[in-house]
């Protein structure tokens, strides 16, 4: 993956697969907010396919991989293909550096809070909390970017180091109870947990996650410069499924030595969830920039132009409020078919509000940064 030298000037432009696979990962986590998955996960469908299929949207509960495991690496990743896009117009206007950081230091800084505040939102009290992915991301973003315009060999070699560390971390932390590298919180990472906030997640999350994933959003920065090259577009897919390829035989590889748990961000973990965000955004390129396939793909791609509003409003209350119009709806007309389909009804009809909101300020062209 080659990226531009320092100073060099890359091709300005907006690339519509990437408002695709960003839309693409947003509509799957504002799915998880109106609870589509979660209504068809009840006693009445175990023993199913539809269960079984609504169980792929739900985190692995340790070590393994399933499908609902890759959408914050795809998060974390697609942050990173924006930047080279993004900071190359704010430095071809002629932004100085110096106004540059702040922006990005400022940005990092509301991401933070943003994270913790959604912690405040989930307990209805005064929390600190780092695990919310913006928290995390707070950190991938700003490391990401104080990288971008060195050399691609350093930039690997960062993230490599990043994993090698953490590895070692896990493998050889002392202290008594927090020694078993891959046991749900008897690990460094439940460890740092009390120390940076006195408690436990609960879930088996650990707030030192934001350094092994910062690869996620490294890669990211290095994907987009391939595809803001002057490549030829078969080239550039080549380049990214290779990469991809090679992080899932890494990745998979590597599983018997050091587990893929995403809820630690494990080396092996990092590394395949990587490939995929590679291949991901391969597809994503031919099918959109490439075929020219956008028509079918815009309900997903005005998710993409409003991720922050959108993550914020089903993740703060929104969805819930929204599921209050519906549901007396929903159980007005279906409520002699059983509460399974009310329930997967009222979540479905919450997630095409959330679509018409987005939709309806994406004609308005307005749109929610920081």
């Amino acid at each position: 993956m080659g990226t531009p030298e320092p100073g060099s000037t890359v091709v300005a432009g907006r690339l519509t697969s990437l408002d695709f696979f960003r839309g693409l990962t947003m509509l799957l986590l504002v799915a998880e907010a109106a609870l589509v998955y979660e209504s068809l996960l009840v006693p009445e469908l175990e023993g199913t396919w539809v269960h079984a299929v609504a169980t792929q949207f739900t985190h692995h509960p340790w070590h393994g991989l399933r499908p609902w495991d890759l959408v914050q690496p795809f998060f974390m990743f697609i942050v990173g293909v924006a930047m080279p896009f993004s900071f190359a117009r704010r430095w071809e206007r002629g932004d100085s550096d110096a106004a540059i950081l702040r922006h990005a230091v400022t940005r990092s800084l509301v991401l933070l809070a943003l994270g913790v505040g959604l912690h405040v939102v989930y307990a209805g009290r005064l929390v600190f909390e780092l695990w919310n992915v913006l928290a995390q991301l707070s950190v991938t973003y700003l490391l990401a970017f104080l990288l971008m315009r060195k050399r691609t060999r350093t930039q690997l070699l960062f993230t490599l180091g990043l994993l090698v560390a953490t590895e070692l971390l896990y493998r050889l932390w002392p202290v008594a109870g927090f020694d078993q590298p891959f046991t749900p919180d008897k690990n460094f990472g439940s460890w740092m947990d009390l120390v940076l906030m006195g408690k436990l997640s609960g879930g088996h999350w650990v707030a030192v996650n934001a350094i092994p994933t910062t690869a996620h959003t490294v890669w990211g920065v290095l994907a987009g410069y391939v595809l803001k090259s002057d490549r030829a577009p078969d080239r550039k897919i080549r380049i990214l499924l290779i990469a991809g390829a090679i992080g899932l035989a890494i990745g998979y590889g590597l599983d018997p030595v050091t587990p893929i748990i995403k809820r630690i961000c494990t080396s092996s973990f990092v590394i395949v969830t990587g490939g995929w965000c590679l291949i991901g955004l391969a597809v994503s390129y031919w099918l959109i920039d490439v075929k020219g396939w956008r028509r079918w793909a815009q309900f997903a791609i005005v998710f993409g132009m409003n991720p922050l509003f959108i993550y914020l409003f089903s993740q703060s209350g929104g969805n819930a409020w929204l599921s209050g119009i519906a549901e007396p709806v929903t159980s007005g007309i279906l409520g002699w078919t059983g509460d399974v389909l009310v329930g997967f009804a009222t979540a479905v009809v919450v997630l095409v509000m959330d679509w018409y909101l987005v939709h309806w300020l994406w004609r308005r062209r307005i749109f929610i940064r920081i």
